[in-house]
């Protein structure tokens, strides 16, 4: 089993030195004042999630025949309401007659360890003392045969159980196109796998990831063990918009092709075709598996792969690493420049398990930016470098993260764009951007209040 430490960067030594080199750079720029812009979004949302999640699970616990225990897979990704969505399931279950218990399904996530995956899933609110089940996370795997060549492995505890029930968002994957992306195939196929099996399907690449998971997913259904699974559906504003119950013959098949898709159409995304320099508040595995969402930043970073149509950053920013990432970055190699105090967050221990399991995915994502001593040196340093001249107004947006970009403060060359879109309101005139007197930026929530 693998078992990590916390590895994070001290660059206490090298901050006067990078603090001289930006002021000598940059002391004579200033970063453009911002106006927020607002999109005219309003997306579906579902109004009894309770009522809709019981009904789900019944789909599935009817045509399950065989009662007792039920292993819950539960992943690392930040679902809205994740909490109340698995205690209602969980009732579900046992009202139908199982013995449901917890498994963490996050393949190398938590630093690839036990306790970590426990503590990602406790951070969520899911843990023995507020579900009153139990939690049993493992690393340790049971090889139950191959699949293309590819070795399958399970988490031991859904072994044992001998079923498996999983709980997950359905959304467009951050490394591949396919018709089956992220949802209940992937978290069955690598989640349940833990390190080994996640490690083994990355080996081949995206080829892995779009042709062996889902076939590993199906293997998984034919012996009885992938009974099915809960697929949330967010929309563009973070917010639950379908729940629907897949029996285990309905994962990786037809029904969810058709979910995909609808989850395609509503995802956030950034209303702008060419951005010089993005900043970004907050990155984390909550947010997306790569930290930041490439299906909103339009930047897969994976050798031999194109990179996808759409909005065109020359810089991204992000300037913080959330509290439930426990320090694995991932996805940091997707930016050009970070302040100090999102790299000493960055656990390289974590990082580079994740990176590393991904494989050829995670190489250039598991690199670590330029690190400058403050929010407004990486801003500063992202205008400087981002192909244009003094002359030529910044196009600069910032936002909060990728799963929220319903508002977003834009310079005025973007402003005046936007006021000549239909789909964007402008919601009032420029001010400067609220670096503080350490050069700490404010976050966006707190700028849109004032």
């Amino acid at each position: 089993m693998l078992e990590t430490r916390p590895a994070r960067l001290d660059l206490k030594a090298a901050l006067p030195a990078l603090e001289r080199l930006a002021g000598e750079l940059y002391g004579e720029l200033a970063p453009p004042p911002v106006g927020l812009v607002r999109q005219r979004l309003a997306p579906p949302r579902l109004q009894d999630l309770e009522g809709a999640v019981e009904a789900a699970v019944r789909r599935v616990a009817e045509s399950t025949e065989r009662r007792g225990p039920m292993a819950v897979g539960v992943g690392s990704r930040g679902i809205a309401e994740l909490a109340t969505i698995v205690r209602v399931a969980l009732k579900a279950l046992q009202s139908a007659g199982f013995e449901p218990f917890i498994v963490p399904a996050m393949g190398s996530h938590g630093g690839a360890t036990a306790a970590g995956q426990a503590a990602v899933l406790a951070d969520y609110g899911i843990d023995e003392a507020r579900l009153h089940v139990q939690v049993r996370a493992t690393m340790e795997t049971i090889e139950l045969g191959q699949v293309a060549g590819v070795p399958v492995h399970l988490d031991r505890n859904v072994v044992e159980a001998g079923r498996v029930f999983v709980v997950n968002r359905i959304k467009p994957h951050t490394d591949f196109r396919g018709p089956i992306e992220s949802g209940p195939a992937k978290m069955a196929a690598i989640g349940l796998g833990k390190q080994r099996g996640a490690q083994q399907i990355h080996a081949a690449g995206v080829r892995g990831l779009r042709d062996v998971m889902p076939e590993v997913a199906r293997f998984l259904v034919a012996r009885g063990i992938l009974v099915g699974g809960l697929v949330v559906i967010e929309n563009s504003l973070d917010q639950i918009a379908e729940v629907h119950g897949l029996l285990g013959s309905e994962i990786a098949g037809p029904p969810e092709e058709k979910l995909l898709r609808r989850a395609y159409e509503l995802m956030p995304k950034i209303p702008f075709d060419v951005i010089d320099v993005l900043v970004v508040d907050r990155m984390g595995k909550d947010i997306s598996g790569t930290g930041m969402d490439t299906n909103v930043i339009n930047r897969l970073r994976i050798p031999g792969e194109e990179e996808p149509a759409g909005t065109r950053i020359a810089s991204i920013v992000p300037l913080d690493l959330t509290d439930a990432s426990h320090g694995n970055a991932a996805g940091i190699g997707l930016a050009e420049f970070i302040p100090a105090r999102l790299a000493e967050k960055v656990d390289l221990a974590s990082l580079y398990a994740n990176a590393l399991t991904a494989g050829i995915v995670g190489l250039e994502r598991g690199q670590l930016p330029m690190i400058l001593p403050t929010d407004r040196d990486a801003v500063l340093a992202a205008i400087a470098t981002s192909g244009r001249t003094a002359s030529e107004p910044i196009r600069l947006a910032w936002i909060a993260d990728t799963l929220h970009t319903g508002t977003i403060a834009v310079s005025p060359a973007l402003l005046a764009e936007a006021g000549t879109q239909a789909d964007l309101e402008v919601l009032g005139a420029e001010r400067p951007m609220p670096f503080d007197a350490d050069g700490r930026l404010e976050p966006l929530d707190g700028f849109l209040s004032t």
